[in-house]
């Protein structure tokens, strides 16, 4: 099992697939006979692109472009659509008890926010009094249960935030105890149908600034034949991949999959579409697809299974692909500098010389990527470790001391 190992596979296969200039588009629409001046006679349909980096402020933009069209009354719906991507929140073998943490954000082709909301808990400045709470972003969307007590100094930090998950409730909970001189407690929480969410959030911010939405909020498809009115693009590819493999974002990862199944196999985008566009590039550049299995774009599910030869197999080629290579290469963490690795191999002949994707799950941990030698060549590696128990550390650290190996490594004085 590779773990997050399978973002290597994905990444490559958006950059080649989708290219690096490729960009996700949200945008606002609505049928051109219901524009009345300054009143929209009509529905206003909100449409998802499947952009994994959209935030309020994003939505605000759109809102600024509604503005600038001199719009101030939506005489109908508020319309989610996220139809260019399939409804499935999860990816196949996913655990079910994942949820709340934000490693496991639901999936949409509207997705705001990384899919979760950020809780923030402070100490109250009298004993036993509730902890203070505030969220990010401010919605009706989730509401709080708060039990969290404020405790003298002497007592253990054992604040505990989640969801009411096991009933899909948007229910933040909050218990146990907070000292009183305990620092700022900051958490990420997923939350329950993103789409929902997301034209929930953009329904509040119409209504601070000024825009009056006299129906209601819903799900649905854009007609054929409605307009855009505004759009909000994201930043190129190239650097959505530099994110997904420096920080290991797994919903960044499943929704490049579903986006290529999109492009490639129409819409809505699937996994199993993804998949099947990956195979073909995979089998192009001379890998058996017999030879690996995978169900999702980011290694959370437990069903993928992939060999370290296909994975030097993919870097060599990548390394080489005069297109996309500098941008796959680029988007890889830096040992000792920054991602996965900025804390690894620090002060050793490998810091700044090695660029490698970490993969961790419950008793699997894997690193591979490239290493720069002492004669300046470059090698590509891939180093899977699985089936341990306890502490992944001493794997982590065998993996380093490799990689400090690959980087003094010297052919002598007989080279060439």
């Amino acid at each position: 099992n590779p773990a997050s190992n399978m973002k290597l596979l994905t990444t490559a296969s958006a950059l080649k697939i989708l290219g690096p200039n490729y960009r996700f588009d949200t945008r606002l629409l609505a049928v051109r006979s219901t524009v009345q001046d300054s009143i929209i006679q009509g529905d206003l349909f909100l449409k998802g692109g499947g952009d994994p980096d959209l935030i309020s402020e994003d939505l605000r933009d759109l809102i600024d472009q509604l503005i600038f069209l001199g719009i101030k009354k939506i005489n109908g719906n508020l319309v989610a659509d996220a139809a260019f991507l399939d409804s499935l929140p999860r990816g196949r073998g996913w655990m079910w008890d994942d949820d709340p943490d934000d490693y496991a954000a639901h999936l949409s082709a509207l997705t705001l926010n990384d899919n979760c909301v950020d809780v923030f808990a402070k100490p109250s400045d009298h004993l036993f009094d509730k902890v203070k709470l505030f969220l990010l972003p401010e919605t009706n969307y989730v509401s709080v249960e708060n039990n969290g007590i404020t405790g003298d100094s002497s007592q253990t930090d054992n604040l505990k935030i989640s969801r009411k998950w096991m009933t899909g409730e948007n229910i933040i909970t909050v218990r146990d105890t907070l000292p009183i001189n305990a620092p700022l407690y900051q958490i990420k929480i997923n939350i329950e149908d993103p789409t929902l969410y997301t034209v929930t959030v953009f329904k509040e911010l119409l209504a601070q600034n000024g825009i009056d939405l006299h129906g209601t909020i819903l799900k649905g498809k854009t007609p054929d034949g409605a307009e855009t009115l505004a759009v909000h693009r994201s930043q190129p590819l190239t650097n959505i991949v530099e994110n997904t493999n420096k920080i290991s974002d797994n919903l960044s990862a499943e929704l490049l999959l579903k986006t290529i199944g999109a492009v490639t196999g129409g819409e809505p985008g699937s996994a199993k579409k993804g998949l099947q566009a990956m195979r073909n590039f995979l089998q192009q550049i001379g890998i058996d697809s017999l030879s690996y299995y995978v169900v999702d774009g980011s290694g959370v599910s437990r069903y993928d299974v992939i060999t370290a030869d296909l994975i030097t197999s993919l870097l060599a080629y990548m390394y080489h692909d005069f297109a996309v290579g500098s941008e796959y290469l680029s988007s890889l963490p830096i040992a000792g500098v920054d991602g996965t690795i900025q804390n690894r191999m620090t002060g050793t002949a490998a810091q700044g010389k090695l660029r490698a994707k970490t993969g961790s799950l419950l008793g699997v941990s894997s690193l591979s990527g490239y290493a720069s030698t002492q004669d300046g060549d470059v090698l590509a590696f891939s180093i899977l470790m699985q089936n341990f128990i306890r502490s992944a550390k001493p794997y982590r650290d065998a993996q380093d001391s490799i990689g400090v190996w690959m980087a003094k490594f010297h052919w002598g004085s007989g080279k060439k």
